[in-house]
């Protein structure tokens, strides 16, 4: 019987600054004491990104704590780690990343339902400032609204 793993470490900042257009679910490649850490939920993905190095993808500075348990075989919190797709959607993200000027961003962590850790990632454009700006103001917008509407039902 399986226990029902809840891991779901978000980046926050992520969908303030980036505007996401294609979004992939990307399996990592983990040594034995990263997966144990990362099922503690001892990982931050909120200064990390995507990167291609020899047709290869790599999420660089994703943080996982040592695992606690572990002896001197732990590893590098803040080592590169593989990212496996198929070889199609590698080509495209590769592709889009070379010839428009995009980014890979990291935007979720978990653990799926057979036990393995995986990660969703985001082909992004940055926003510009005033972008951030009207993002800022719908989310004040969105705010008033729902304590205009609790108070009325009250």
């Amino acid at each position: 019987m399986k226990q029902k793993n809840t891991i779901n470490i978000k980046n926050r900042k992520a969908k303030f600054q980036y505007e996401f257009l294609d979004k992939y679910v990307a399996g990592i490649k983990l040594a034995g004491t990263e997966i144990k850490a990362i099922r503690q939920g001892k990982a931050s993905i909120a200064e990390s990104f995507c990167e291609f190095q020899d047709g290869e993808l790599f999420v660089i500075n994703m943080h996982v704590e040592e695992y606690s348990h572990a002896t001197h075989f732990n590893h590098n919190p803040k080592s590169e780690r593989k990212l496996l797709l198929q070889k199609r959607e590698l080509r495209k993200l590769e592709k889009e990343v070379k010839n428009s000027g995009l980014t890979i961003i990291p935007l979720r962590l978990f653990i799926n339902d057979r036990g393995l850790a995986k990660l969703q990632i985001s082909l992004a454009k940055g926003k510009k400032l005033y972008d951030k700006r009207e993002t800022i103001k719908e989310r004040d917008t969105k705010r008033k609204l729902s304590r205009i509407k609790k108070e009325f039902n009250n």
